[in-house]
């Protein structure tokens, strides 16, 4: 099994693939943030980021399984900076943390079923047997790649 280098989501199409030198080795369908297409813009818009972004580490049990993805950002962070200077943003809300990609972890969330609608709050959401197989295959500081 090849070692992924790169992790690509597609917001559109509800995918992420994994990559391996180059080449997609596996794919599988995910749920998303509710908030819509385009990047995320602050803390609690449920929208799921665009841009290129790192694995952070990894948190065991926190929806099966988590890995963090490093937003935001220095592009996410001006973005959010002009939507405060413009007065676009809620009072009290930051450029937003937290998101990963994760597994729903024994909730009442069921394999498969979960992924009809968008649920989370910006993260990916696998499946708890797909998580522990992108997790098992994807080292730390592997780069993700999420386009609308």
């Amino acid at each position: 099994m090849p070692r992924v280098t790169e992790i690509r989501i597609d917001k559109s199409e509800h995918t992420l693939d994994l990559v391996a030198n180059g080449e997609v080795v596996r794919s599988y369908r995910v749920a998303l943030g509710p908030g819509g297409p385009g990047p995320k813009r602050y803390e609690g818009d449920r929208r799921t980021p665009v841009g290129t972004y790192r694995v952070a580490g990894r948190i065991k049990g926190l929806f099966h399984q988590f890995l963090v993805v490093s937003y935001p950002n220095d592009e996410d962070r001006r973005r959010f900076a002009e939507l405060r200077r413009r007065g676009e943003v809620p009072p009290g809300r930051g450029v937003g943390h937290s998101i990963g990609i994760h597994g729903v972890g024994g909730g009442a969330l069921r394999a498969g079923v979960h992924k009809d609608t968008d649920w989370t709050l910006g993260c990916i959401a696998l499946d708890d047997d797909e998580i522990d197989e992108v997790a098992r295959r994807t080292p730390d500081g592997a780069k993700i790649v999420i386009t609308d």
